[in-house]
């Protein structure tokens, strides 16, 4: 009888810790909610082009302009990464001559080049103060009326 207190008991400490545990990052993560709704759907959304963004940036004054900026915010990253990559590949090759040194060297200074780049392109375009995520959400808000419209 005494060791199904201690189970029941430790399946409570079990549990108790894992729901500490999820709430824990289920806060730190409270960002993807906004997306949920368009990542599990039955029928995905379809593809949008290059034309289609802008047409919602052009149709959108509040939320067009963000999105605009945010999009331009991608060219730092690539340009970061494709700094960082090369540069720190090529500084490992000169010195160590080892290809899987080189390589790694490259998938590293590629993300952390992106990391930069981001980070640059905050602050040169003060995404700081502007709501990107929402006006993401207002796209694919706007996406899926539109898409739905045509079907």
């Amino acid at each position: 009888m005494g060791e199904s207190t201690s189970s029941s008991s430790s399946q409570s400490f079990f549990k108790k810790h894992y729901e500490g545990f999820k709430e824990f990052w289920t806060e730190r993560f409270s960002f993807l909610e906004n997306y949920a709704s368009f990542v599990q759907r039955e029928k995905p959304i379809p593809s949008w082009s290059d034309s289609d963004v802008e047409e919602f940036i052009a149709s959108d004054p509040v939320n067009g302009p963000t999105l605009k900026t945010a999009r331009e915010a991608v060219n730092f990253g690539l340009t970061g990464s494709v700094i960082g990559a090369v540069s720190t590949a090529g500084v490992a090759w000169k010195y160590s001559r080892s290809v899987h040194g080189a390589g790694l060297s490259f998938l590293a200074g590629g993300v952390f080049g992106w990391t930069f780049g981001q980070e640059v392109a905050n602050h040169w375009l003060q995404l700081y103060r502007l709501d990107t995520m929402a006006a993401q959400v207002k796209f694919m808000e706007w996406w899926e009326k539109k898409s739905e419209g045509q079907s």
